[in-house]
């Protein structure tokens, strides 16, 4: 697998446009000549952007599904607040219940489907991670010859993957997601960690031993909202 860091760029760039418009209007605000105040009160919009952050950033379909759920209800939470579309909260919970439930089936329909053709069969389920944790915690301990990446999300709760068991033919690359959650990884001694990722109000953390044969990386690339990522031998 090679390392082609130019895919992660046209995120980069709307989530870049997004914080430099942001900029203007609270400059446009201090300055006295619009009021941004009011404005503040759309803060669900926050849920947009990250929404469509992650949709440009992925690349499996559960990751996207995550995404359009985020992108919904800030959809939906803004309308509410433009009085364009009134419901309540009594009304609301059930339904994310519902789109919940959903993308459970949905990732445990095609998940299985979707890795089995990623890695060709023949390499085996863990050769390739897709990893989501919303509101909740997720722990796994990986084991295969030939790790080749994936990717891992966390929104307001935590992923801990434990890749010691495994071995990299040459390369790997692990695209992360954390918002308002964290995202820890424990790394064999022989691999070289290679940080790629964007931090914004959150950190992306290395604690390893730079090995003297780096003939194995492991590049960690994608976004901490507000959250973090660790990776550790």
């Amino acid at each position: 697998m090679k390392n082609e860091p130019y895919k992660g760029m046209p995120s980069q760039v709307i989530l870049g446009i997004i914080v430099i418009a942001l900029g203007l209007l609270f400059l446009l605000d201090n300055l006295d000549i619009w009021d941004f105040h009011r404005a503040i009160q759309f803060w669900p919009m926050l849920f947009i952007v990250i929404g469509t952050v992650k949709m440009f950033d992925t690349k499996s379909g559960n990751g996207f599904l995550v995404g359009a759920i985020l992108v919904f209800v800030g959809v939906m939470m803004t309308l509410n607040r433009l009085g364009i579309l009134y419901f309540s909260w009594r009304t609301v919970w059930p339904v994310l219940l519902i789109v919940l439930g959903g993308s459970v089936v949905y990732t445990a329909l095609t998940g299985r489907r979707r890795i089995d053709s990623a890695l060709k069969v023949e390499q085996g389920t863990d050769a390739v991670i897709d990893v989501t944790a919303i509101l909740g915690g997720f722990e796994r301990r990986i084991s295969t010859p030939a790790f080749r990446g994936g990717e891992v999300t966390a929104i307001m709760g935590g992923c801990s993957l434990d890749l010691r068991g495994s071995s990299i033919e040459s390369e790997a690359v692990i695209n992360v997601f954390a918002v308002f959650g964290g995202i820890t990884m424990k790394v064999p001694p022989d691999w070289t960690v290679i940080l790629q990722g964007s931090p914004i109000m959150g950190g992306f953390e290395e604690k390893t031993v730079a090995p003297p044969d780096q003939s194995k990386r492991l590049i960690v690339k994608g976004y901490a909202i507000m959250g973090g990522v660790e990776v550790r031998n």
